[in-house]
């Protein structure tokens, strides 16, 4: 485990340049006083790194001095592998270069480690996209992507949901999130979230700009996600369910069966599930057939019996 830290400490340094040891140990998920001890071990092992005091100051390798990517063990091999997503990098225009690295790693590798790394890739395969979703077109993703990369910003022509369809925006792109097969990038002012697929045409201008200082990717989408559901179930239906329809359930209203659901006499469950409307919501139990029953609300209970009574009426007339 120590060992694996101090590896990071060099390549974080390495990398990134001067960092205190208060960057380090939230880059590690440790204590600053582990960080200390860790910068006494690699003084003692001969590593040629050095802190400066004051309020920019820091720890950093001498200059010029690089450590070469050694001992790599059976998982870390694997997982580099595993991590190679062809797909993606292709999309974003990275395919040759991907594979490329993936030759240069597996011949660097040891006979056993690259024996390892070739039944992993051969073992386990990542496909994101859904089994019902096509494949998205999007033709401008490139252009998108180097853009985050050189902190450009563009002039996009957009297409929304709503009125006006069509849109004219000027976005500061961000990052770059793939998500369930489909590229979303998160872009200033706001920032806000746009599907990549839905840029109807873009100029990259000729300005630079710099994301927030406090901006994190990752803890962004993560919020955006939440609030996405927040917005998405507005309501809540009480309903009973059969045993064979409470299995079958995915998602937030499994998550809400587990949370509300209680068993019944009969062997049902009654449960409170989340909906998005009354309209969506009468399509979705509909589907259920027999093995549902709405409670509540109301509007919702009368929108399907009205819709059984016509398809009783529809099946006997035949």
């Amino acid at each position: 485990m120590k060992s694996s830290r101090l590896l990071s400490i060099l390549l974080l340094l390495q990398t990134r340049g001067r960092m205190t040891a208060a960057q380090l140990a939230g880059e590690l998920e440790v204590s600053v006083r582990t960080v200390y001890r860790d910068i006494e071990s690699l003084h003692g092992a001969g590593v040629p790194l050095y802190g400066d005091a004051g309020h920019s100051g820091g720890y950093r390798l001498l200059a010029g001095y690089r450590t070469r990517l050694t001992g790599l063990n059976t998982g870390e091999a694997e997982a580099l592998f595993l991590s190679g997503i062809p797909g993606p990098a292709a999309d974003l225009g990275f395919g040759s270069a991907l594979a490329t690295a993936q030759l240069k790693l597996r011949a660097a590798l040891p006979p056993e480690l690259r024996a390892q790394a070739d039944r992993m890739r051969s073992r386990f395969h990542l496909d994101a996209p859904g089994w019902y979703a096509g494949d998205d077109d999007v033709p401008y993703l490139p252009q998108v992507a180097d853009a985050v990369w050189r902190g450009r910003v563009l002039d996009v022509r957009y297409r929304r949901w709503k009125e006006p369809t069509d849109v004219d925006r000027r976005l500061e792109p961000y990052g770059l999130v793939l998500k369930a097969g489909r590229w979303y990038v998160v872009a200033g002012p706001g920032p806000r979230t746009y599907r990549v697929d839905q840029i109807l045409g873009l100029i990259v201008r000729d300005e630079e700009f710099e994301p927030p200082g406090d901006f994190d990717l990752a803890r962004h989408w993560e919020g955006y996600q939440a609030g996405f559901h927040a917005r998405l179930y507005r309501d809540e239906a009480v309903v009973r369910l059969s045993p064979g329809a409470a299995s079958r359930l995915t998602g937030a209203a499994a998550r809400a069966l587990d949370d509300t659901g209680t068993a019944e006499p009969d062997g049902w469950i009654r449960a409170l599930l989340p909906i998005e409307s009354i309209d969506h919501a009468h399509g979705v139990f509909l589907a259920m057939g027999a093995d549902v029953e709405v409670l509540g609300p109301p509007e919702l209970r009368a929108r399907l019996a009205e819709t059984s009574r016509a398809l009783a009426a529809r099946y006997a007339s035949g």
